[in-house]
């Protein structure tokens, strides 16, 4: 079925609808007619939670929605894999952090003081985005999971049958496949070549003397379950004990497979790397299966999302835009409608320039659509899956729409003036009662214009007129001026000063306000917008005239044109 068709009962699909048939087909096979059925996402908060991982946590938010809907209960399950290694010590920070490659994100110490780990400095932003989006999730620290034992005859099944794992994991290394770019932790550790009996060990501790995953395992006894080793780092030789002991996690494609079984995972996306030959899910379908009995969730996976020009975004290094960011200039609906709009394979970009304004007048052209219930398409359920939650319900929109384009020029003209920006766009024919009225799209396109648009694009409204360019009008902008001047109101409305601004040449050629324009009229009109661009904002072009005017009021456009 196309994205655009309908079911038998006339109800449109998109990809939300299918994942959840899956999902739902999936919990039904397992026999248990009461199966509470698990979405689960996964994300390691290595650094910055950024636009490209949101596609992770928004793909479950929406399949287990659509299931919600339907009155089936669901949970979206997140793992925050924080008990990851802390890899390399990205630009900005203290070099001296370099100390702390190898700890679990979570002991790595915040560089910045604000939160009490590296792991929960970037986990608290995109919490806090996901609520603002609506996203509710039952959260898991991998910390706190294997700290705390939860995995233990997991992690003592997988060692015990270690052998069959490297067997499982031998014939898809001959594929020769690169590692998993997207996976919560580095791969190519344990995909590496070694010599030793014990380097393909499913399982990994952490040095009791320095907390660093820097060990070489020595031996293993599978009858006390000890596992030796020495650090490489501080040449410390210990053991810990993997029925009493918890300082270690599985190596990432036995971890993952195993938490598919052990918390009944149904529905799980990855990116699409995830999917390719002996890469972590394919692997993972084996595994889960020879080793635990249990059955790979249903896939989807999703490409890239990236920004501007760069095609993928990397959490380790900085730069790259995050959902807090995004929430500063896209209202939560849109930012959402983004990733719903497109099938998960589809990689796009988030382009914080110009193209803020072109998205917003897409929105509010889809919002008039979806007014129309004969109009109910794919498109118009992608629109409803993005303005509303089952759980918080409709998200935050102005209750009067104005369109983004008009308040981010007003903004830009009366230099982020939120009152005067209510009074022209009250002028411009949208009223309403109060600021409020126009939140949360004003403060957005303030944010915008002041924070995003480049100064070179910005409108800087002359201080005081250009004395030696009125001084050198010609005869027709002599005319043109004087004609302006003659008819501007004191109090300026959107539709009488657009007739006046486009009328003002025909009126120098003898034609009436309401006359169409003649070639020559469009011609002077050119040259009579220019000069008022070059007398108002000393530029060649900038905001629609009615708009500057508006904004700057009769009396100072007066002034600026030597009136």
């Amino acid at each position: 079925m196309s994205r655009g068709q309908k079911g038998q009962q006339g109800e449109p699909h998109d990809w939300v609808t299918r994942a959840a048939d899956d999902a739902i087909r999936h919990a039904r096979d397992s026999g248990d007619p009461d199966r509470l059925i698990t979405c689960a996402s996964g994300a390691s908060p290595s650094g910055p939670v950024h636009l490209g991982n949101l596609r992770e946590f928004l793909t479950v938010h929406f399949v287990a929605e659509e299931i919600r809907r339907r009155g089936i209960p669901v949970r979206h399950l997140h793992s925050w894999d924080d008990f990851d290694r802390f890899r390399k010590v990205p630009a900005g920070v203290d070099p001296s952090w370099q100390e702390h490659i190898g700890r679990p994100l979570s002991g790595v110490p915040d560089p910045w003081e604000c939160h009490e780990s590296w792991a929960e400095h970037f986990k608290a932003p995109l919490q806090a985005a996901l609520r603002e989006m609506g996203v509710e999730m039952e959260e898991v620290s991998q910390t706190k999971a294997y700290r705390a034992g939860t995995y233990r005859d997991q992690i003592l099944l997988a060692v015990e049958r270690r052998d069959d794992i490297e067997r499982v994991m031998a014939r898809f290394r001959t594929k020769k496949t690169e590692p998993d770019a997207d996976a919560p932790e580095s791969t190519a550790e344990e995909d590496a070549d070694g010599t030793g009996l014990l380097d393909r060990f499913p399982y990994k501790p952490f040095c009791a003397d320095c907390g660093r995953d820097t060990v070489d395992l020595t031996a293993y006894d599978d009858a006390t379950a000890e596992l030796s080793y020495r650090c490489t780092a501080t040449g410390y030789t210990g053991s810990t004990n993997l029925r009493t002991d918890n300082d270690g996690k599985l190596v990432w494609k036995v971890d993952w497979p195993m938490r598919w079984e052990f918390e009944g995972v149904d529905f799980e996306p990855g990116g699409v790397d995830h999917a390719s030959p002996g890469s972590s899910y394919t692997v993972g379908k084996e595994l889960v299966k020879q080793i635990y009995g249990g059955r790979a969730p249903s896939f989807v996976g999703y490409s890239f999302v990236g920004a501007g020009g760069q095609v993928k975004m990397s959490s380790s290094r900085g730069g790259v835009p995050t959902p807090s960011e995004a929430l500063k200039i896209l209202e939560a609906p849109i930012l959402r409608w983004l990733y719903v709009r497109r099938q998960p394979k589809q990689a796009f970009d988030v382009d914080f320039g110009a193209e803020v304004v072109r998205l917003y007048d897409e929105w509010d052209s889809l919002g008039r659509k979806a007014a129309d219930p004969a109009k109910r398409d794919a498109q118009v359920l992608a629109y409803e899956r993005a303005c509303a939650t089952t759980t918080a319900g409709a998200l935050p929109v102005p209750r009067v729409v104005v369109p983004f384009r008009l308040l981010s020029s007003v903004a830009d003209v009366t230099a982020g003036s939120a009152e005067l920006i209510s009074a022209t766009v009250e002028r411009a024919g949208h009223p309403h009662d109060s600021v409020e009225d126009l939140q949360p799209r004003l403060a957005k396109a303030m944010t915008w214009t002041s924070e995003f648009v480049p100064d070179e694009e910005r409108t800087t409204v002359r201080d005081a007129p250009d004395a030696d360019r009125l001084a050198d009008l010609d005869e027709d902008e002599q005319r043109w001026l004087a004609q302006l001047l003659d008819r501007l109101p004191d109090d300026l409305e959107l539709e009488a000063t657009t007739s006046l601004i486009y009328g003002v040449p025909k009126l120098a050629r003898g034609l009436g306000l309401d006359d169409p324009p003649t070639d020559e009229v469009k011609d002077d009109q050119k040259r009579f917008f220019r000069l008022l661009y070059n007398l108002l904002v000393a530029a060649d072009r900038g905001p629609r005239l009615p708009t500057l005017f508006l904004a700057l009021g009769s009396e100072r456009i007066r002034t600026l044109l030597g009136g």
